[in-house]
């Protein structure tokens, strides 16, 4: 049985954490000067002068902080057989691995090859020392439930961990951009875990809500204009935490808690998965960078950079309210807020460009459908096709 009090105690440690890191990513930043993680200007990045990076230094130390001494402290006993400290350790164990991999990057720019090794240990580790895994899944909306070996579940639980971490890691393109983007996807995460998950872990919504609370502490130095950037020690970190706690989601034999923490993480998911296809159609390595992510985009339609960020922001609700929605609608509901969910992502990636020039399928479908003069202009030019 969980013996704790709330929310009074749990509240004094969350803002405790949240001016934990308010305090330390000043001190950070002047860290970051010395050890040498700096982003000077390139063609890459938008910085017009040199910034200092690897701010998430200051999430990670809020974090560990509250997490292996305040938390003991106001959970007195266990839940379900477990103190919070075994629960959390060996996730805290994983994510400063992953931490120290993203902060050697910030500081040497590390090859992708020794950076995704680190991932991989780290989401490895996770699968053999807690139950944070992909041991079954539910194929939504009244598909049976599949069991997986347990060779199958060790290579889902790191793909999964993996992805999301890249992805995370893939949109930190503007100020504030990721820091914002995952405190909004992991409050909508602790709200579902604590309000929607069959049988919640509590430590899970805890845990939550005390890493919304660290990257809090950090986001005022991080907003635009930014006087620090997370760098890979933040993207990574941030990415690897979200994509081992929403397993906590992924691991319940329902429906609705197979595609929640997939809509809650939206926004890195779809970027992602919109820039493989890009690169394939493109015929470019998956590693190579370009500017064609929606920040990108949004930005080379005239947007400032705050107002890329905003919209991006709004993106992101409107990613949670629908994952919100999802867990009180029926199961024909679910399936039309999906559907039109897919539909909304695809018009989008089409209207700004994302999936590149001239790429827009959906967007000819429906001037070939609304449109008498483009239908004739497609039957002439299949015409010309077939005559030739």
């Amino acid at each position: 049985m969980l013996m704790i009090t709330f929310p009074l105690k749990f509240i004094l440690v969350l803002i405790a954490t949240f001016f934990i890191g308010v305090i330390l990513t000043p001190l950070v930043r002047l860290l970051a000067f010395k050890i040498g993680a700096v982003d000077y200007p390139n063609s890459r990045r938008i910085n017009k002068k040199p910034m200092p990076s690897a701010g998430g230094l200051a999430v990670v130390i809020a974090f560990v902080i509250s997490s292996l001494v305040l938390m003991p402290q106001i959970v007195s006993v266990t839940f379900h057989g477990q103190t919070y400290l075994a629960y959390i350790w060996p996730v805290l164990v994983c994510g400063l691995l992953v931490a120290a991999t993203g902060l050697i990057d910030d500081i040497w720019e590390l090859p992708p090859r020794p950076k995704m090794l680190g991932i991989v240990i780290a989401a490895s580790l996770i699968w053999l020392l807690t139950d944070f895994r992909l041991d079954d899944f539910k194929i939504p909306f009244g598909g049976p439930l599949i069991h997986f070996e347990p060779w199958l579940s060790f290579i889902l639980t790191v793909v999964w961990i993996i992805s999301i971490t890249n992805a995370m890691n893939l949109i930190d393109g503007l100020d504030g951009l990721v820091s914002g983007v995952s405190i909004i996807s992991l409050m909508t995460m602790g709200i579902v875990s604590y309000f929607f998950l069959p049988n919640h872990n509590l430590f899970l919504t805890l845990t939550i809500f005390v890493l919304v609370m660290a990257i809090a502490g950090f986001f005022p130095y991080n907003y635009h204009p930014a006087i620090i950037y997370g760098g890979d020690t933040g993207a990574l970190f941030i990415g690897f935490m979200i994509a081992v706690l929403s397993l906590q989601g992924l691991k319940n034999a329902t429906a609705v808690a197979v595609v929640t923490p997939m809509i809650i993480l939206g926004v890195p998911i779809t970027d992602t998965f919109l820039a493989i296809v890009r690169r394939k159609l493109s015929g470019q390595k998956m590693s190579q960078a370009d500017k064609r992510h929606l920040h990108h985009r949004l930005l080379s339609l005239g947007l400032t950079h705050r107002g890329a960020v905003l919209v991006i922001y709004g993106i992101s609700l409107i990613f949670a309210m629908i994952s919100l929605l999802l867990n009180v609608s029926s199961r024909l509901g679910g399936i039309l807020l999906v559907l039109g969910l897919l539909f909304g992502v695809e018009l989008l990636a089409e209207l700004v460009g994302v999936l590149g020039p001239n790429r827009t399928p959906l967007l000819n479908v429906l001037r070939f459908i609304g449109n008498s003069a483009y239908r004739e202009q497609v039957r002439q030019d299949w015409k010309k096709k077939r005559d030739k």
